[in-house]
C-alpha cells in the first residue's frame, strides 16, 4: 500500500513538472520564435500606437465607420469575459434585442436584406470580422458620413475582404478594424472620431 501511495505521489510530481511547466514553456518558446506576431496577440499600431488587436473585435458606434457585429462578451468585446448571450433562440431578451438591431438597420438602409451577422452575436463575442454581404449594407451610410462615393467605400471593402483559408476552410471576411483604420488612411480629411 505504501509503495502504491509513494508511486502516485511521484507520478504526479513528475506529469505535474512535465505537462504542467515544461511543455508549456516549450510550446511557448516554439511559437515565440516561429510566429511572434501571432503569439503576442497580433496587435495593431497606428501612428505608433496600438489600437486593438486583429483577433479580438471593437465597438464603432459612429456613422463614418464600420460597426461590428454585436457581442455579448462583458460589456462589448471584453477579452476577460469572452462568451455568447447563452440566451436560447425565444427567450424575450434577446428577441427583443435582435428586433431592435433589426429595426435600426432597416431604418439606416430601408429595403434591404439585413445580414444575420450584424444582428446575432458570434460565439465567443470577440469576433473581429463580418461578412461581405454586412459590410456592403454599410457602405451607404458610410460614404455618406464621410462625403466619399459608395464605389470607393466598395474598393476598401473588396481589397479588405479574406477569403477562404485554403480555398475552403471558414467563410470570406472583412476584419473591421483594418477596414477602418484604412478609410482613416485613404480619406484623411473626412477622418471621424474613432469610438473604441
Amino acid at each position: 500500500m505504501k509503495k502504491n501511495l509513494v508511486i502516485s505521489v511521484l507520478m504526479t510530481i513528475a506529469t505535474t513538472i512535465l505537462l504542467g511547466i515544461i511543455y508549456p514553456l516549450v510550446v511557448t518558446g516554439i511559437s515565440q520564435v516561429l510566429f511572434p506576431k501571432k503569439a503576442n496577440g497580433q496587435f495593431i499600431e497606428a501612428n505608433g500606437k496600438i489600437v486593438g488587436s486583429r483577433i479580438i473585435g471593437q465597438t464603432f458606434t459612429s456613422p463614418g465607420y464600420f460597426h461590428s457585429r454585436p457581442s455579448a462578451a462583458g460589456n462589448g468585446y471584453d477579452a476577460t469575459a469572452s462568451n455568447g448571450s447563452q440566451l436560447g433562440p425565444t427567450n424575450q431578451k434577446l428577441v427583443d434585442r435582435v428586433k431592435g438591431d433589426v429595426a435600426a438597420a432597416q431604418a439606416e438602409n430601408p429595403g434591404t436584406p439585413i445580414p444575420i451577422d450584424l444582428v446575432t452575436a458570434s460565439g465567443s463575442g470577440l469576433d473581429p470580422e463580418l461578412s461581405p454581404a454586412a459590410a456592403a449594407f454599410q457602405i451607404p451610410r458610410i460614404a455618406k458620413a464621410r462625403g466619399i462615393s459608395e464605389a470607393q467605400t466598395r474598393e476598401l471593402v473588396a481589397k479588405h475582404t479574406e477569403n477562404r483559408q485554403l480555398g475552403f476552410l471558414g467563410e470570406p471576411r472583412v476584419n473591421v478594424l483594418e477596414l477602418n483604420l484604412e478609410l482613416d488612411k485613404q480619406f484623411p480629411g473626412t477622418k471621424q472620431a474613432m469610438t473604441q
